[in-house]
């Protein structure tokens, strides 16, 4: 499965992502794709970075073909707080975002 099916399909589902983003294991909860001067760009809430949790809950921003080996993996998420669609940002450039 390509990697943007399977990143449609997580924030489709509310289901989070495992990769391997910097050499490190990520569990990524991806709230909206999007691109950027032509790159595709995936917001999400860190949930594990090599098994743990992070200090705190933010949005990262991951460039798509920064993240090796995504799948979906069976951890459900729900929107999560620090996510504004309608940030100025994705603006005519999102592809697919998460319904509270």
């Amino acid at each position: 499965m390509d990697s943007n099916r399977i990143f449609f399909e997580a924030i489709a589902m509310r289901k989070c992502i495992q990769a391997t983003y910097n050499r490190m294991s990520v569990k990524l909860a991806p709230h909206i794709l999007y691109t950027r001067h032509d790159e595709l760009y995936v917001d999400a809430v860190t949930i594990e970075r090599d098994g743990q949790p992070p200090r705190e809950s933010k949005l990262g921003t991951f460039k798509l073909a920064g993240l090796k080996g995504a799948r979906v993996s069976g951890h459900a998420f729900e929107p999560q707080p620090v996510f504004d669609p309608a940030d100025q940002k994705y603006a005519g450039v999102t592809l697919f975002a998460v319904e509270g």
